[in-house]
C-alpha cells in the first residue's frame, strides 16, 4: 500500500458514507469529475469494479463492498496508530468519532455539551465528529472502529462493550390535541382502553420497554424519537416520550400526558466504548463525561 492508494480509499469511503459522487463533494472539498477521476484511478489500481454510478443512481458492487470494509478497517487503523504515536510526543492530534441518540439537546441532565467542551479545552488539536445515530448502530460502529464513544440508552447489550450508567432520563405516555382522548376526562380512559388504541413504538427497544399487552396491527414502529413524536403529534397515535422533549409541546397545550403509569419508565442513559484499552483521545473524554456526573 502506498500513500496513493490510502489517498484514493479515503475517497472510496467518503463516496460510499455520502452514498455518491456529489454528496461528498463538499466533505472533500473536492469537483465531481476529480472524485470520478479518483474511483476511476483506485478501479484500475485494484483491478475491480468498485460501483455502478449513472442515471440509476450510486451502488456499489458486491467487491466494492469489500474494498469498502478492508479500506475502512485500514483508514480506522491508521487513525488509532497516529493517535498512539502522536501521544509519544505528548501532543494529543487525531479524531474523536462520538455518537448519540436523538432528541437529547432539551435534555437539562445531558452533560455532553459540556463534556465537549471540557475536552476542546484540554485537546484543542482534536477532530470531533458528532453524529446521531439508534442505539443498535451506534454499537456496531463501537464494534467495528469507526466509532469511539457512544451517548443514548442501550437495552439490548452485546459482548465486549464497557458500559457507565449517568442518569435516568424519565418518559410519560402522551397523546396529541386531534387525538380523540385528549378531551377524555380520565375516569373514561381505564388501561383496557388506552392499550387497546394504537400506539407508536421504537424499534430498537427490548421488550421489557414495550407495552405489556401484543401489538396490534394498527400500531407503528419507527427508529428515531424525533420520528415518534411526529406520529404523536399526527393525533392518530399514543406514545411514550421523553418528558423534557414533550414539555413544551405540552405547556401549548398540543400534548397531553395520560394518567397511565403502567408502562411509564426512566430510560437509563449511559456512556459506552469498546472495552479494553484505548488511545488518551477517547480516555481524556471518557473521563470528561464522567467527571460531569461526579
Amino acid at each position: 500500500m502506498t500513500g496513493s492508494d490510502i489517498h484514493l480509499l479515503s475517497v472510496f469511503d467518503s463516496v460510499v458514507r455520502n452514498n455518491g459522487f456529489s454528496a461528498a463533494q463538499v466533505e472533500l472539498g473536492l469537483s465531481q469529475p476529480t472524485i470520478s477521476n479518483h474511483i476511476t484511478a483506485l478501479e484500475e489500481r485494484l483491478g475491480v469494479k468498485l460501483c455502478q454510478r449513472g442515471r440509476r443512481g450510486f451502488m456499489l458492487t458486491e467487491k466494492g463492498r469489500m474494498v469498502h470494509e478492508i479500506g475502512k478497517g485500514l483508514l480506522d487503523g491508521l487513525n488509532t496508530h497516529g493517535a498512539h504515536l502522536a501521544e509519544l510526543k505528548g501532543k494529543l492530534v487525531g479524531h474523536l468519532n462520538i455518537a448519540m441518540v436523538d432528541a437529547i439537546t432539551t435534555d437539562a441532565d445531558c452533560k455532553l455539551p459540556e463534556a465537549i467542551r471540557r475536552f476542546t479545552e484540554a485537546a484543542p488539536a482534536v477532530r470531533i465528529n458528532l453524529s446521531i445515530s439508534n442505539p443498535q448502530d451506534i454499537m456496531v460502529g463501537l464494534l467495528d472502529g469507526s466509532c469511539h464513544i457512544g451517548f443514548g440508552s442501550f437495552d439490548n447489550m452485546v459482548n465486549g462493550l464497557h458500559v457507565v450508567d449517568l442518569y435516568v432520563e424519565p418518559h410519560a405516555l402522551y397523546c396529541a390535541r386531534e387525538h380523540p382522548f385528549f378531551t377524555r376526562a380520565d375516569a373514561d380512559l381505564d388501561d383496557a382502553r388506552i392499550e387497546g388504541a394504537p400506539w407508536v413504538h421504537r424499534g430498537y427497544w427490548s421488550q421489557q420497554r414495550q407495552k405489556s399487552f401484543a401489538l396490534s396491527d394498527e400500531d407503528r414502529i419507527v427508529q428515531q424519537i424525533e420520528s415518534q413524536l411526529i406520529m404523536v403529534l399526527s393525533g392518530g397515535y399514543l406514545g411514550l416520550l421523553p418528558e423534557h422533549l414533550a414539555a413544551p409541546f405540552e405547556a401549548e397545550g398540543r400534548l397531553r400526558r395520560m394518567a397511565f403509569d403502567k408502562n411509564n419508565f426512566g430510560c437509563q442513559m449511559q456512556l459506552i466504548r469498546r472495552s479494553g484499552a484505548a488511545p488518551k483521545v477517547i480516555d481524556l473524554f471518557w473521563q470528561a463525561m464522567q467527571d460531569c456526573y461526579a
